[in-house]
């Protein structure tokens, strides 16, 4: 993926971003049927774990942490289903609370540094396998990927074989800010918070005075969304505290288990400048930082293209680490 070049006639981290999410085949059989499993949370609530098993008992398990406002049918996870079903392993894909098609119960929702929930949910997940998994984050799930993997230090091989996260934001920060710009604003920003602030509007139902709800009706960015709902409901003083509290990047020194960090340079939700230095990071730590691709895009192949390069370029260099 270092060497990654997009199509001649698909030039630029936008088009890269929208075409590989809403155009390019994101699975060339047909899409994945999952099996559907409700797990109760420590904390009484709920999430829904999307289930491929492969027909050999005895095989490697791939986990997909989705991104934010993904699930289990976004392009990037049925692009993975496939890869992961190419080599014959099993695969899942947890969804975040409330992403999973039906709103949680509890007063909270997700967010980008949840590294005790993923560490519930990664240890589930292994007492199904003999051996420890392989697990991806994309985008907001990668970071916090990345963020447990940080907390766990020498403990995380006992659950995982080896992570990677594709296209983080590991400074939420800078991220968060360059989102919350011009053409970002106007279009990515506006699509992420369509569906965020109707969930929003949902949890203030099951749980009144959560949070000011007319102070929601003027939320325009992610920032402002985050500043009111994400941080304060999950023991953050503010956005500005979330985010620098959240982020992995200044954790990847002390992770110790094999983990990739895979981000395109012309990615227009992470800016190139905020991505870890090759001395930021210790020596389990690799970075792959191609020039094009996008966020979550990496398009492929002739036209319309498919998306099925990255995933089989991420599960390869977890293969040969597990």
């Amino acid at each position: 993926m270092q060497s990654y070049l997009a199509p001649l006639w698909l030039p630029g981290g936008h088009l890269q971003t929208i075409w590989g999410s809403r155009v390019s085949r994101p699975n060339l059989g047909p899409k994945p049927l999952y099996q559907r499993e409700r797990w109760t949370t420590p904390d009484g609530d709920f999430i829904d774990v999307d289930l491929r098993p492969a027909a050999d008992a005895q095989a490697p398990w791939l986990v997909l942490f989705h991104g934010l406002e993904g699930n289990s049918d976004s392009a990037y996870a049925r692009a993975f289903a496939e890869v992961a079903a190419a080599r014959g392993w099993s695969y899942a894909v947890p969804h975040f609370r409330g992403c999973s098609g039906e709103i949680n119960q509890a007063p909270r929702a997700y967010h980008s540094g949840d590294f005790e929930e993923m560490g519930w949910i990664l240890a589930r997940l292994r007492e199904r396998s003999a051996r420890p998994l392989m697990a991806v984050g994309i985008s907001l799930g990668g970071n916090a990927l990345l963020r447990w993997a940080g907390e766990a230090g020498e403990t995380a091989a006992a659950q995982v074989a080896a992570v990677a996260a594709v296209c983080s934001p590991l400074d939420l920060a800078a991220g968060g800010h360059a989102i919350g710009r011009g053409f970002n604003r106007q279009v990515y920003g506006r699509m992420f918070l369509n569906t965020m602030k109707p969930k929003a509007r949902a949890k203030l139902l099951q749980h009144p005075g959560l949070f000011d709800g007319e102070r929601l009706g003027r939320v325009r960015t992610l920032y402002e969304f985050d500043d009111l709902f994400t941080a304060p409901l999950h023991g953050f003083r503010g956005v500005e505290d979330y985010w620098a509290r959240a982020s992995a990047k200044p954790h990847l020194a002390r992770i110790r288990v094999p983990a990739l960090a895979l981000n395109a340079r012309n990615d227009p939700f992470v800016p190139a400048a905020s991505l870890p230095r090759a001395g930021q990071v210790g020596r389990h730590v690799t970075l792959w930082q191609p020039a094009q691709g996008g966020h979550v895009g990496f398009p492929a192949g002739r036209f319309p293209g498919h998306v099925l390069h990255m995933p089989a370029a991420v599960a390869d260099w977890l293969a040969a680490r597990a």
